[in-house]
């Protein structure tokens, strides 16, 4: 099962991820984090769902190619009203964006971002220290 703990990400990006979640915590916004490290089997069984697995496509990223494979993201998911939001159209997303790229993450969800993931956010330069 994939790892939702901080102490799973690589040493160096975990500081960039307990800042984030610092000032999200510290700005009121009540959030969980959903996916911190997962293995490539996790990933192929991601990857499969809306392929050749049933579901929706949930990412673009095969076995290998993501950096949660390496510890260097984490995804979460912000609580409205006490329920996750997934939907994704509630103003909260935007400030978690913008508290994630001010704690210095790459934000998927921002404008110019190769693929749209609201929940993501990752390591700058993730690619290079993970030797890919």
């Amino acid at each position: 099962m994939a790892s939702r703990l901080l102490s799973d990400l690589r040493p160096d990006f975990q500081p960039l991820a307990q800042a984030f979640v610092d000032a999200v915590s510290a700005s009121g916004i009540d959030m969980l984090v959903t996916c911190t490290q997962r293995s490539n089997e996790e990933q192929a069984a991601l990857y499969a769902q809306g392929r050749t697995a049933p579901g929706a496509i949930v990412t673009d990223a095969p076995p290998g190619e993501s950096a949660h494979n390496y510890g260097l993201a984490l995804d979460v998911v912000p609580l409205v009203n006490g329920k996750c939001d997934w939907q994704g159209s509630h103003p909260v997303w935007q400030q978690l964006g913008a508290l994630g790229q001010a704690a210095g993450l790459e934000w998927a969800g921002a404008p110019g971002f190769p693929f749209h993931e609201l929940p993501h956010f990752q390591m700058p330069g993730w690619r290079t220290l993970a030797g890919i």
